[in-house]
């Protein structure tokens, strides 16, 4: 064999040895996507379990012109949920309880009962607070039964969810024993321009989630 021809075949062999390494690269970098996968399957597992626990803190609310940061306590006892709201804003002091296909809410001595807490809080407080959504969004969750799309950060965290036209952002996140929740969560909708922006929250788990 000539110089020439076993100088070509050395470089054919080194290209194919160069593009074989590079197929191998390839399929290492696609690999983070099922770490995201099977990292988020694990935090939404636990969130899922996770029916009973309390939150503190407050919730901007930009709606209709005006800003208020009424303070909040969340209380969620499986499908039942007392939510109290006081401080600035019309809400007074506001006490939401409900479960599915009942809510009552009670300000001022008045209580008012209806089906739905959207409607209700909607007419009583003059804000849309998605509460049915927001018993999952709070934890970091999507909603089941409603297309979501889910965005991570380089940590594998969930950051984002787009739901129902509603776009949640969540930040400051803290753990909780093998808990991850968010301190800060940010709801937007520009079909109506409003904005609820819950800070500072402090959770409470019960043992069982831990």
């Amino acid at each position: 064999m000539s110089g020439s021809s076993t100088h070509l075949l050395r470089s054919f062999r080194r290209y194919c040895f160069l593009l074989g390494f590079s197929v191998v690269l390839s399929a290492c970098n696609i690999a983070p996507s099922s770490n995201i996968n099977s990292n988020w399957v694990v935090q939404r597992n636990q969130l899922q379990a996770l029916d009973s626990w309390q939150l503190r803190g407050r919730v901007n609310v930009r709606y209709d012109n005006e800003s208020h940061t009424p303070r909040i306590q969340w209380m969620q006892q499986n499908v039942e949920y007392h939510i109290r709201l006081w401080g600035t804003f019309n809400a007074g002091n506001t006490l939401i309880v409900g479960r599915p296909g009942y809510v009552t809410l009670e300000q001022d001595g008045n209580i008012v009962r209806a089906n739905s807490a959207e409607e209700l809080i909607l007419q009583q407080l003059g804000y849309e607070l998605p509460v049915s959504y927001l018993n999952y969004w709070i934890k970091g969750l999507p909603a089941p039964d409603s297309q979501a799309d889910l965005s991570f950060n380089d940590l594998n965290q969930l950051i984002a969810i787009e739901q129902a036209g509603w776009s949640i952002a969540l930040s400051d996140p803290r753990q909780y024993g093998a808990l991850t929740l968010p301190r800060r969560v940010e709801l937007t909708r520009s079909a109506n321009d409003i904005r609820l922006r819950f800070i500072g929250l402090n959770w409470t788990v019960n043992s069982t989630a831990n």
